[in-house]
């Protein structure tokens, strides 16, 4: 994302009826929006970084056919996320001195309980909804859990 693009995107909204515009472009996430005043201002996530980042150079067309023609990169591994169903109090095994249901590391299949999550007095065992091996587990015993809070980062197989 160039720095006119920037200035065009602050002269556009300024123009115009709209107060507020968000675009995500190549992992870079930016916000301007119209104060009363009627100034446009750029509330960067990542703009600072990018501009402080030297220039990327223009390839040539030779360059990006090579580029086109190399082989796929690996694939980045995708964790399957296991999240809260429910708002209440995360606990790793059935009672305080009870082993936990699972450990980090440990496989898992579908149906596996990981977890229990009291809601209103109410015992609420959380079952694993794929098959794969436990990567993290994302809250400590006993913490609070919001409705889709990630519980568990776990690899599939």
């Amino acid at each position: 994302m160039e720095l006119s693009y920037l200035k065009k995107l602050i002269r556009l909204l300024e123009q115009s009826a709209v107060d507020e515009i968000e675009i995500e472009e190549e992992g870079i996430k930016i916000r301007v929006s119209k104060h009363s005043a009627g100034v446009a201002v750029v509330y960067p996530s990542q703009v600072a970084q990018y501009l402080s980042q030297p220039p990327q150079p223009q390839h040539s067309p030779h360059e990006v056919a090579a580029a086109q023609a190399a082989p796929p990169a690996k694939p980045e591994v995708k964790y399957h996320e296991v999240k809260s169903p429910i708002v209440g109090t995360f606990y790793r095994a059935p009672a305080p001195d009870a082993d936990p249901y699972v450990e980090v590391g440990q496989a898992v299949q579908t149906g596996t309980v990981l977890c229990i999550i009291e809601a209103m007095k109410l015992m609420n065992e959380i079952e694993c909804d794929v098959a794969g091996r436990i990567v993290k587990i994302a809250v400590e015993n006993g913490q609070p859990v919001e409705y889709n809070q990630t519980l568990f980062f776990i690899e599939p197989v």
